[in-house]
C-alpha cells in the first residue's frame, strides 16, 4: 500500500486547521487515514506545528511520501535533518550520540534564530506604538493650544466688553465737560 503524509482539513470557512495525517494515495483529503502524528494551525504568527516526531521520523524513514506542504513542515520541525543523519550512523559516519548532539545544536540555533525574528516583531510593534504615541500627542497638543487660543480670545474680548461698559457708566457718572457741578445750596 502506498501511504502519503498529508494535510487532513478542519476548522470552519475562513479559520482552516489542519491534522497530519498518514493516508493511502487514492483516499480523499478528508477521508480514511491510517495515523494522525500531528497538527498544523496557519492561522498563528508564526504558524503552529503540533508533531510527533518519532512518528513522523518513522513513517519518513519506511517511506511514506510527503505532499509539499507537508514536507516543509517535517523540514522545518527538523524530520529530514535526523533521517538524514541517522543515514551518516548507519553508514559509519559518526555515531548516535554525535549525531543527536549535531541535531540538539541545530534545533537551539533555530530557536534562537526564531526568538530573535519574534524579539524584532516585538520591538518594531513598540516602536510603531510609541511612534504612533508621539504623533497623537503631537495632535493633543495642536488641538490644545487652539482652545487656549480660542478661550484667550474670547476672555479678551469679554474683557474688552467691560473696560467698555465701566467706562460708559463712568462718564454717565461723571458730568459733562461743559456742564458744571452744582453746590448744594445753604439756607
Amino acid at each position: 500500500m502506498a501511504t502519503r503524509i498529508r494535510l487532513q482539513r478542519g476548522g470552519r470557512k475562513g479559520y482552516a486547521f489542519y491534522s497530519i495525517v498518514i493516508a493511502d494515495v487514492r483516499a480523499p483529503r478528508d477521508g480514511k487515514f491510517t495515523e494522525k502524528i500531528g497538527t498544523y494551525n496557519p492561522n498563528t504568527n508564526p504558524a503552529t506545528v503540533d508533531l510527533n516526531f518519532d512518528r513522523a521520523l518513522y513513517w519518513v524513514e519506511v517511506g511514506a511520501q510527503p505532499t509539499d506542504t507537508v514536507r516543509n513542515l517535517l523540514k522545518r520541525e527538523g524530520v529530514y535533518l535526523m533521517k538524514h543523519l541517522r543515514g551518516g550512523v548507519k553508514k559509519g559516519a559518526f555515531d548516535e550520540a554525535a549525531a543527536q548532539q549535531k541535531f540538539d545544536a541545530w534545533k537551539a540555533n533555530k530557536v534562537k534564530g526564531l526568538q530573535a525574528v519574534h524579539d524584532n516583531d516585538v520591538k518594531s510593534l513598540n516602536e510603531a506604538a510609541a511612534k504612533e504615541l508621539d504623533a497623537e500627542k503631537k495632535i493633543n497638543e495642536a488641538i490644545a493650544k487652539k482652545v487656549a487660543d480660542k478661550k484667550a480670545a474670547e476672555a479678551k474680548a469679554k474683557a474688552e466688553a467691560e473696560a467698555a461698559k465701566a467706562a460708559e457708566a463712568a462718564q454717565q457718572e461723571a458730568p459733562a465737560e461743559g456742564e458744571t457741578a452744582e453746590a448744594p445750596k445753604e439756607a
